[in-house]
């Protein structure tokens, strides 16, 4: 036992540990000396830099050299197309009428003599607007189809040569005491519609707008700077010179193209005889198909509306019973009607031409108010028309 406590004690006593000498510490010393160092010198070299001034140039004289003649560039194909072209921008172009101008017939110059030259042969653009856009090169393939021009859908030279236009083309249109007369504001609700007498033109610029198959839009450049609210009888502006078309032949058969929203009318032997934009419906489900028949033609009608069909409307929702809204350009359907042998399907006028060849209506088939009406004198009870 004493031997046991002998040993423990000999073998736990403290003795004091001898301090180890680091050598790598002196290293670290010597690679943060040169560090620094080279720090130091790569500062001294960057300041020595700024201090050098660059060696100045010899402004020698530089001999001139003669010009080189460059042949002038040859107009290649696709630069004749291209000058041939109309530009095709959304930007409506003003334009600088001249009803001065000596009376006779020659080439279109311009877009909006192309549209006023091709709606006197019954091929419409809708309203005429001077715009090169959608309905004016569905209308341009039409006729050039039926001229026996190559299909282009563009105004180009060969067709320019084509499309002849009277002149003036522009003229004075001077507002009578019966324009004014006819003036009266389209409620917004539909009972409010159904209570008036007409559904006439609201605004002297519409009334003028329609007559001469114009967009409003058009008609105010034409005439910048007038006060349309003080327009009354014998104020005069200035309108596009417009002539109506002639009807060619009696319609043998209408044709209808949902994807190009266009309407045409043919005679027995396939003969273009009118051409126009149209809308239709905005759901696919009520987009007739196949062959329907004209079993109606009404000029000026009234309108029943339906709530039921209108479901989107707040007020239709409400409403109990069906409304009747008198005749008029701003019906519904416009100024005329022709009647499909599917119930409720028809052909029609708009109050908003400038809205046709969208897709917006309920199932219907809309077309300019003008366009409509014309159509109405080529169609006969019981001519085929064919939906594709």
């Amino acid at each position: 036992m004493l031997w046991l406590t002998s040993r423990v004690r000999v073998y736990t006593r403290y003795k004091p540990i001898r301090p180890r000498r680091h050598w790598h510490n002196a290293w670290y010393a010597l690679g943060s000396a040169v560090g620094l160092l080279f720090l130091g010198w790569m500062t001294w070299r960057m300041a020595r830099s700024y201090d050098v001034q660059p060696a100045p140039v010899e402004n020698k004289p530089v001999p001139a050299r003669a010009p080189v003649a460059v042949p002038p560039a040859r107009p290649t194909n696709a630069a004749v197309a291209q000058s041939m072209r109309p530009t095709v921008t959304n930007t409506a172009p003003t334009f600088q009428p001249d009803i001065a101008e000596t009376p006779g017939t020659r080439p279109v110059r311009d877009v909006l003599e192309a549209q006023i030259a091709l709606a006197s042969l019954g091929i419409s653009c809708g309203p005429l607007d001077g715009v090169f856009g959608s309905r004016t090169r569905a209308a341009l393939r039409a006729y050039q189809r039926s001229a026996g021009l190559p299909i282009t859908g563009m105004l180009d030279a060969q067709t320019r040569r084509a499309l002849t236009v009277k002149t003036p083309v522009f003229t004075n249109y001077v507002v009578t005491r019966e324009d004014v007369a006819r003036l009266l504001p389209v409620r917004p609700t539909w009972v409010g519609k159904s209570q008036q007498l007409r559904m006439d033109y609201a605004t002297l610029l519409e009334l003028i707008a329609e007559k001469t198959r114009s967009h409003p839009g058009l008609v105010r450049r034409l005439n910048n700077g007038v006060d349309w609210d003080a327009l009354g009888p014998g104020s005069a502006v200035t309108v596009v010179a417009f002539e109506e078309p002639h009807v060619k032949a009696r319609a043998a058969s209408v044709r209808i193209s949902l994807g190009d929203k266009i309407l045409e009318a043919f005679d027995a032997e396939g003969n273009l005889v009118a051409h126009f934009p149209c809308s239709i419906a905005r759901a696919v489900e009520k987009r007739p198909l196949g062959q329907l028949r004209v079993v109606t033609v009404v000029r000026n009608p009234n309108y029943t509306f339906n709530p039921q069909l209108f479901p989107e409307s707040a007020e239709a929702r409400r409403l109990t019973q069906k409304l009747i809204i008198p005749p008029g350009p701003n019906n519904p359907v416009g100024t005329a009607w022709i009647g499909l042998d599917r119930p409720g399907y028809g052909i029609h006028g708009t109050p908003n031409p400038e809205q046709v060849g969208r897709t917006e209506s309920h199932g219907c088939f809309r077309l300019a108010n003008w366009d409509a009406e014309f159509l109405a004198g080529l169609v006969w009870v019981g001519m085929p028309v064919y939906v594709e």
